[in-house]
């Protein structure tokens, strides 16, 4: 199996899917591969760095990272083989192809990424929103060969090779506070100590860039035991909003019908979900039924 997490910045990942991430991998066969793709450089988010020294600095975290939760790490890069710029606030050609050709490159089972905002009230992160609804529009192209032939040429447009459609997840999102959903709830209470170093190696941020930008209730942390502390109280809040139990870490997310929508019990059989309550898991059967 193959999984894929498709996320706007370095360190959204660490706090969305890194524990289902790490669950897989402890219980996979030798040929399973997980990988995170990066949308953007990370420039623009610090506010004493340069956006030069920035980008450096958090790609060098995610790559640290990704070698404590031992995942392939990827920063999308355009046709011309630049990244992104962060605040990549509006869908371009670009970054709809680029992003087609990263998926069928890797060609995975499980595609995780940012949910699109339906609730007006609820807050939204920008380049969230735009990595959200790039996944939406490319999912259908993912099995199109000659959707961006102007982009990335085919050596023979008639010898096309054909690749699966990824069931593809919406995580849990922070800055859609009381607008998240859930129906596939995983217990990742023990990958805690390994979500927690992963997002440890983002120091720029959890200990720079969150204190001072004041969203995220989280202030400068002096060591890994009192980092520990701040994840809990997050794991915390995000239970309170969905209706889990509180001191226990779990991630969530929601199946969507972007890609390929799972046959009954391919959910159950694929990710450990042991922890969704019998109403999550009867509305989730009754999803999957009507779109059968």
């Amino acid at each position: 199996m193959r999984v894929l997490c498709v996320h706007a910045h370095f360190d959204d990942f660490e706090f969305v899917a890194a524990g289902t991430f790490e669950l897989l991998r402890r219980r996979a066969t030798p040929d399973f591969r997980a990988r995170v793709l990066v949308c953007t450089d990370g420039r623009s988010g610090h506010h004493f760095r340069t956006r030069d020294e920035t980008a450096r600095i958090r790609l060098a975290e995610q790559v640290a990272s990704a070698a404590v939760g031992r995942y392939e790490f990827e920063l999308l890069r355009k046709p011309n083989g630049l990244p992104f710029e962060e605040a990549c606030r509006t869908l371009t050609t670009d970054l709809l192809a680029a992003l087609w050709k990263s998926i069928r490159d890797f060609e995975p089972d499980y595609l995780f990424c940012p949910p699109a905002a339906s609730d007006p009230l609820a807050g939204v992160h920008p380049d969230h929103i735009t990595v959200a609804e790039a996944v939406r529009r490319v999912a259908y192209m993912i099995n199109v060969p000659h959707a961006f032939l102007g982009e990335y040429p085919a050596w023979d447009e008639t010898q096309s090779r054909w690749l699966k459609t990824p069931v593809i997840l919406n995580t849990y999102d922070g800055y859609m506070a009381g607008a998240n959903g859930g129906d596939v709830v995983v217990d990742v209470e023990e990958a805690f100590d390994t979500i927690a170093e992963e997002s440890w190696c983002h120091q720029s941020q959890i200990n720079e860039w969150l204190p001072w930008v004041a969203r995220h209730q989280i202030e400068p942390t002096a060591n890994l035991g009192a980092w520990k502390a701040k994840l809990r109280a997050r794991f915390d809040r995000q239970a309170r909003e969905l209706g889990l139990p509180k001191g226990h870490a779990h991630e969530v997310f929601v199946p969507t019908a972007w890609g390929l929508v799972p046959a009954p019990g391919q959910l159950e059989r694929d990710l450990p979900m042991e922890a969704t309550d019998p109403e999550r898991r009867a509305r989730l059967a009754q999803w999957l039924a009507r779109r059968a």
